[in-house]
C-alpha cells in the first residue's frame, strides 16, 4: 500500500506495481466480466435497433410514424435497461474478484483465477445492490444541472472497496473518506476518471468509424453481422486499459486512505476481504 506522505508519484507506482503483479489474473477477469458482457449487450442492442425499419417507413411516408414505433421503442428500452442491470451484476463479480486479487498479491499470498471468481460470486449481489443505489443517487444529482451528479459520482467513488473490505455503510464511509482528505482523493479519482474517459472516447471513436460501413442494418446479411461483431469485440478489448485504471486506481486509493487513518498493512486488508 501507499505509505502516508509519498504523494501522487508513490500512488502511481503502487498502481503500476499492482498491474505488474496481477495482470495475468486480472486480464481474464476483466475480459470475462467487463468486456464480454458489454459486447454481448451491444450486439443485442444492435439486433433490436429499429432505425433501419424506421428509415424505410419514413421513405414511404415521412409525415407518419411507423406502425411499430411504440412497440419498437418499448423493446429497445426494455433491452437497454434490463441488459444494463444484468451486465452490472456480472461486472460487480469482476470488480470483487479483481479487488481480491490485488489485495492478496499485495500481501504476498497466492491468487488464482478460479478462487478470485468464487470470491467475486460470493460478493457480487451485495456489491450490485450498493452499485444500483449509488447509481440512483448519482442519477438524481445529474437531474440537478449535471454538476451535482458529477460531484456525487466522485465523492462516492470508493464505495465498492469500502463495501468489500468493511461491509458496512459503504456510501457514508466513502463520502467521509472523500471529504476528510478532499484534495488527495479528488486528485486521484479525477486522474483515474480522466484517463478512463480518454481511453473510452478513443475506443468509441474507433467503433463508430469501423461500424459506419455496415449501415443501419448490419445484421441484414451474415457477412455484415460477422463484421460488426468483430468490430465490437475489438473495440471492447480496447477499453481494457480503462478497466484496469478504474479497478486498480480505486483499490490503491482506498488502501492509501486506510493508511492515512492509522496503522494497517497489506496482510490485514487481504484478511478483511474474508
Amino acid at each position: 500500500m501507499t505509505p502516508p506522505g509519498v504523494g501522487l508519484g508513490g500512488w502511481w507506482e503502487r498502481c503500476l506495481g499492482a498491474v505488474r503483479r496481477g495482470w495475468r489474473v486480472l486480464l481474464p477477469i476483466l475480459l470475462l466480466t467487463q468486456v464480454l458482457p458489454a459486447v454481448v449487450l451491444s450486439v443485442i442492442s444492435i439486433g433490436v435497433d429499429p432505425s433501419a425499419r424506421w428509415e424505410a417507413a419514413a421513405a414511404q411516408d415521412p409525415t407518419r410514424l411507423p406502425d411499430t414505433f411504440m412497440g419498437d421503442v418499448t423493446i429497445l428500452l426494455l433491452v437497454t435497461i434490463a441488459g444494463s442491470v444484468l451486465v452490472g451484476l456480472v461486472q460487480c463479480l469482476g470488480w470483487a474478484a479483481g479487488t481480491w486479487v490485488i489485495a492478496r498479491q499485495a500481501a504476498g499470498a497466492p491468487a488464482d483465477l478460479g478462487s478470485a471468481l468464487r470470491y467475486g460470486a460470493r460478493r457480487m449481489l451485495g456489491l450490485w445492490g450498493w452499485t444500483l443505489l449509488a447509481g440512483l443517487i448519482i442519477a438524481v444529482g445529474v437531474c440537478f444541472c449535471v454538476l451535482p451528479g458529477i460531484y456525487l459520482a466522485v465523492a462516492l467513488s470508493m464505495f465498492g472497496p469500502v463495501y468489500l473490505f468493511e461491509r458496512e455503510n459503504p456510501l457514508g464511509r466513502a463520502w467521509g473518506m472523500f471529504h476528510k482528505r478532499l484534495g488527495m482523493v479528488l486528485g486521484r479519482v479525477l486522474l483515474v476518471a480522466g484517463l478512463a474517459i480518454v481511453v473510452s472516447v478513443v475506443a468509441g471513436g474507433v467503433q463508430t468509424a469501423a461500424s459506419a460501413p455496415f449501415g443501419l442494418d448490419p445484421f441484414g446479411s451474415a457477412g455484415t453481422a460477422i463484421g460488426v461483431i468483430l468490430v465490437l469485440a475489438v473495440t471492447g478489448v480496447l477499453t481494457l486499459p480503462a478497466q484496469f485504471l478504474q479497478l486498480v486506481g480505486l483499490v490503491v486509493t482506498y488502501a492509501e486512505q486506510r493508511a492515512q487513518e492509522g496503522p494497517v498493512n497489506s496482510a490485514r486488508l487481504a484478511a478483511e476481504l474474508g
